[in-house]
């Protein structure tokens, strides 16, 4: 068993503990009390949305992914910075919102457009000196971390709520702190600021619209499970059997042709997933072999 699952992950539990629900549902579909399960980016706690799993020998293609944008919706709160830039932590600074907010955030988006530099939170995942960096937080301890290069594709205002709330979405790279984007979009509009609500929209391929609660995959697990050639755009190569077999034993194979693309899916001829290949012109190289 593999392929991807579209989790559509509620508020409240952590990404890893939404990835073990999702695995223990497939391993007990499937009878395999060893499969594998790993998501394609984690979710804070308390966002919803779009938790992209890869379940069984898919988790060997994650490292494969170009496609690895995300679009979020989300609430500016502004009035009040936190120790951890969201709803969750303690008020460190307060000042009263101007009547000319909208318009303020709305000249400083030009600067949050495109190739920036962002300095990651304290309250994040990240190592420093073999530790994460929220131990380090909690502890009170503070450390300096380097600015990070993102892209941010696309950052828009949808409206406000007054007095203090702006609903706004951004579409950006893989490993772009949104609650850090809020702190300094605060920052750049002299008011202090944190993020409120926080929903994933999109991930890569991978939509909120098509999305499943754990309910329906558990329902029909079969149907929530996606084909990787569903979502990886691979091109597809078919070899014959003696190919096939020197593929799976590791071997490099000729093609007929050279095919476009980097990597490729490689089928037998019966139509079997055998693995991921890597082209050189016409010659095939074994990137992945799954059976």
């Amino acid at each position: 068993m593999m392929g991807f699952v579209n989790v559509c992950k509620p508020a409240g539990p952590t990404s890893t503990q939404i990835v073990t629900r999702v695995r223990r549902i497939f391993s007990t579909y499937s009878e395999q009390r060893d499969l594998a399960a790993g998501h394609l980016g984690t979710l804070d706690p308390q966002a919803a949305g779009v938790l992209p799993i890869a379940i069984g020998k898919a988790t060997r293609l994650i490292p494969l992914l170009e496609d690895r944008r995300k679009c979020y919706a989300l609430t500016l709160v502004l009035g009040h910075s936190t120790t951890t830039q969201d709803a969750l932590g303690e008020i460190v600074e307060s000042a009263p919102v101007p009547e000319d907010i909208v318009r303020r955030i709305e000249e400083a988006l030009p600067a949050f457009s495109g190739r920036i530099e962002q300095i990651p939170p304290m309250f994040s995942a990240l190592h420093y000196g073999g530790k994460r960096l929220y131990d380090l937080a909690r502890a009170g301890i503070t450390v300096e971390r380097k600015a990070r290069t993102i892209s941010i594709y696309d950052l828009s205002i949808l409206g406000f709520e007054a007095p203090n709330t702006v609903r706004m979405r951004v579409a950006c790279s893989e490993g772009t702190y949104v609650r850090t984007l809020c702190a300094d979009l605060g920052a750049a509009v002299g008011v202090p600021a944190h993020m409120g609500a926080l929903v994933r929209e999109a991930s890569g391929p991978f939509l909120l619209a098509e999305a499943l609660t754990l309910e329906e995959i558990a329902e029909s697990p079969e149907a929530a499970l996606l084909a990787p050639d569903r979502i990886v755009p691979f091109p597809t190569v078919v070899l014959d059997l003696r190919a096939s077999a020197d593929f799976r034993a590791g071997r490099t194979v000729a093609m007929a042709e050279s095919v476009g693309g980097k990597h490729v899916f490689v089928r037998d001829a019966a139509r079997t997933l055998v693995g991921v290949g890597e082209a050189h012109g016409v010659m095939l190289a074994p990137r992945k072999v799954f059976v």
